[in-house]
């Protein structure tokens, strides 16, 4: 029972760890893509579109997901473009602003 509880527990923090590990990179694909040329987080950035600074709490993964793959699908009238990222870096663009609470 002790050794369940306690393997529960160290998979949990390595799961939390690769988490972790992951929304630091898309901080860096954040940064990287010059999304601050229009989004704040925090007191960073340009206000000329949607403050993230709290995404994370508004929209699930899935949808920000979906939403960095194909803004125009989500929501046709709005004037993100249609970035240029990798799976792997929608995948960490997608654990950063999650994270963003």
């Amino acid at each position: 029972m002790i050794k369940g509880l306690l393997l529960m527990l160290l998979l949990a923090a390595g799961a939390e760890a690769q988490d972790s590990a992951l929304a630091a990179r898309g901080q860096s694909v954040f940064k990287d893509q010059g999304c601050y040329g229009c989004h704040t987080v925090g007191k960073t950035g340009t206000p000329i579109a949607t403050d993230l600074s709290r995404i994370g709490t508004k929209h699930d993964q899935a949808y920000l997901g979906a939403w960095l793959r194909d803004p125009a699908q989500q929501k046709p009238r709005q004037h993100m473009p249609k970035l240029k990222l990798t799976e792997a870096e929608v995948q960490a663009l997608t654990a950063y602003l999650g994270s963003l609470r």
